[in-house]
């Protein structure tokens, strides 16, 4: 890449909470967010937002009476969009590009709607705009008043990343000169959760281990352990190396794989193998200290990502780490979710480990973090992260 980005805020609504502070205190903790909860009669494990916030995310939604209509990926963008905005100091917002994403999109309206055309053979007035993808970055920016260029697209799982991706290329290009990017997604509804089920690759009540539900990372575990999670997060990215920076974005990949289903990696993840050389650039791979893998917790996911990483690395392993066995999937969210874990890495000099898998060598600094996610079909996003310099 031929300029770096830097990070100058970052904020989350997750499991873990909606504070920086809140968030790496619970990543200290060896203890799982994902709960077993009944849907409809029938158990299943998911990752949701602490109830304690809900009061925060009713006060946005009845912030405007428009909002009460809107899905909570809607919502959840708004309050994450509001907390980054004021982190960075964005005070001037006009200027500023918006590329907000989901992978699931309005979920709960979806259901919702569908359900009311059933019973009624109708559907409300504002069942469209409230279900299209684009009304998550129009909505963010009519309530941050921002008239810069809006963005939304899905790329599945690798939703997030690929907002990252775009907000590089409008900096880098000098058409924008602050852009917020990110994704939300509020998928843990009967539909979806059923959905995910149908394709064999979720945690089981009956057989799941009950200490950590999702084995991510497991190179042992004899069955799937997915399990659905929430939330949002948006970084607010501009260009060069400000003084204010979380971290810098030293480089970025991406590649699509030739996989033989389109819910699936090939055997050796030649997608993530790309994306991965691609993002380190002439970096070499003893550069990279850790790894935050996309691992979703299914045996042919995480173990095409692991053979990616040794067909780049060989046996110089770096250090490496998911969240997905304490959060959960939270499909499109979930690579901007492994980014905040990275910059808060690299910001307390600290690894957090799986806690079911071998000790790692540590390394005695975190410079340079490398962050996977992928969408089904192989749509890989690497991000390199590095830290920011006090010299």
């Amino acid at each position: 890449m031929n300029s770096s980005i830097s990070i100058t805020a970052i904020a989350s609504l997750s499991p873990l909470g909606n504070s920086a502070v809140t968030v790496w205190e619970n990543y200290l903790s060896n203890a799982t967010c994902i709960r077993s909860r009944d849907v409809q009669g029938q158990a299943f494990f998911q990752a949701s937002i602490p109830e304690h916030l809900r009061a925060e995310i009713a006060q946005v939604r009845n912030s405007h009476p428009h909002y009460l209509t809107l899905d909570e990926t809607v919502i959840y963008a708004i309050l994450v969009a509001r907390l980054a905005i004021q982190q960075a100091g964005w005070n001037s917002i006009d200027e500023v590009g918006i590329n907000l994403g989901s992978s699931r999109g309005a979920t709960q309206l979806f259901e919702q709607y569908h359900q009311d055309f059933l019973n009624n053979a109708s559907t409300p007035k504002l069942c469209s705009p409230n279900t299209t993808l684009g009304n998550i970055s129009s909505w963010v920016a009519h309530d941050l008043k921002i008239q810069g260029p809006q963005v939304s697209h899905s790329v599945t799982c690798s939703t997030g990343l690929h907002a990252v991706l775009n907000g590089v290329a409008w900096l880098r290009a000098g058409m924008s000169t602050k852009f917020l990017v990110g994704a939300s997604e509020a998928p843990l509804t009967a539909f979806t959760l059923h959905q995910m089920q149908a394709l064999k690759i979720t945690a089981r009540a009956a057989s799941a281990d009950g200490n950590y539900p999702c084995r991510a990372l497991d190179f042992d575990k004899q069955e799937n352990t997915m399990v659905l999670g929430e939330g949002a997060a948006v970084a607010c990215l501009e260009p060069g190396i400000v003084p204010h920076a979380l971290a810098i974005i030293e480089g970025v990949g991406y590649a699509s794989d030739d996989a033989r289903y389109n819910f699936s990696l090939s055997e050796s993840a030649i997608c993530f193998q790309k994306s991965m050389k691609m993002a380190m650039g002439s970096i070499g791979p003893d550069e990279i200290d850790c790894i935050i893998l996309h691992a979703p917790g299914t045996i042919l996911g995480d173990s095409a990502e692991f053979k990616a990483i040794q067909a780049v690395f060989g046996t110089h392993l770096p250090m490496l780490t998911t969240n997905k066995w304490k959060i959960g999937h939270s499909l499109g969210a979930s690579g901007m979710l492994s980014l905040e874990l990275a910059i808060l890495m690299l910001q307390h000099q600290q690894f957090i480990p799986v806690p079911f898998i071998p000790e790692q060598k540590r390394r005695s600094d975190m410079n340079k973090i490398l962050i996977n996610a992928v969408g089904f079909g192989g749509n890989a996003v690497t991000i390199l992260l590095s830290k920011v310099s006090l010299e």
